[in-house]
């Protein structure tokens, strides 16, 4: 069932803006049904509808992770997960937050783990129950083969696990589904941080800025900035250097580290 209202919301940037006319279809939140614009993602239908985030929602354009919904279609017997920010809503949807996903999250101090397969066994030996169902890597919304870094996790190949789950956005939705129980963007973070702590190249340029940064030579800078106020402060915000706007045969200028 639709209805053809005069109103309409859509979206610009970050604000719903009403215009002229188009469908309302219904949806189900939280078990409630509401009527609400076609065209806009369940995170916009859901303020529409007259919820208020406080949680469960952060950058709003798919790259934090925190708006985790899970949804049924009607007449569908499949479980359907997404984010809420980039899902747009259909016709009788059912649909559920899921605030942050309660999988086992360890403490540990990185200087005491070797950088190899032990590290994992030690942190998350759950990971060697994964049966390699391939339900992670379904149910991504970055489509990142988890499964295939859950494989070299237990191969013990930390840095394959780091670059294949370098665009995870910790949203929870592989381990909410996961049979073996097993907890696949713990585990990844885990391996990124040993990566980075024993495995990565280190960056020259960083080197060179933090031993700068130490020498004092943007002390005056930073002192300056900290003595304007409020108002010069905005002030010198608006009117910095912006980057170039791309246009068709533009390239960059040479770059050199001094």
């Amino acid at each position: 069932m639709t209805t053809t209202v005069a109103k309409n919301a859509m979206r610009k940037g970050d604000k719903t803006v009403i215009v002229e006319g188009t469908k309302m279809v219904p949806i189900f939140i939280m078990g409630k049904r509401y009527f609400v614009p076609e065209t806009l993602t369940i995170q916009k239908a859901m303020e529409y509808a007259g919820y208020q985030f406080v949680r469960s929602c952060g950058c709003r354009g798919g790259i934090c992770g925190a708006c985790a919904t899970v949804y049924r279609l009607e007449g569908d017997y499949k479980l359907y997960s997404g984010l809420a920010c980039q899902t747009v809503v259909q016709p009788n949807m059912y649909l559920a937050q899921i605030p942050f996903y309660p999988a086992n999250k360890v403490a540990y101090n990185i200087e005491d783990l070797p950088y190899d397969v032990t590290a994992i066994q030690t942190v998350y030996p759950e990971t060697f129950r994964c049966v390699q169902c391939n339900t992670c890597t379904k149910v991504c919304p970055m489509d990142l083969e988890v499964m295939d870094y859950m494989a070299a996790a237990i191969r013990g190949d930390i840095q394959a696990v780091a670059e294949m789950s370098q665009s995870c956005i910790m949203c929870g939705l592989c381990a909410s589904r996961c049979p073996a129980e097993t907890n696949q963007y713990n585990l990844a973070e885990l391996c990124r941080r040993l990566y980075g702590r024993y495995g990565q190249k280190k960056s020259e340029q960083v080197a060179r800025r933090v031993e700068e940064i130490k020498s004092g030579k943007y002390d005056a800078m930073i002192a300056e900035l900290n003595a304007l106020s409020i108002d010069e402060f905005k002030n010198r915000y608006e009117e910095r250097e912006w980057e170039p706007v791309i246009s068709e045969g533009w390239q960059p200028k040479e770059t050199k580290y001094l």
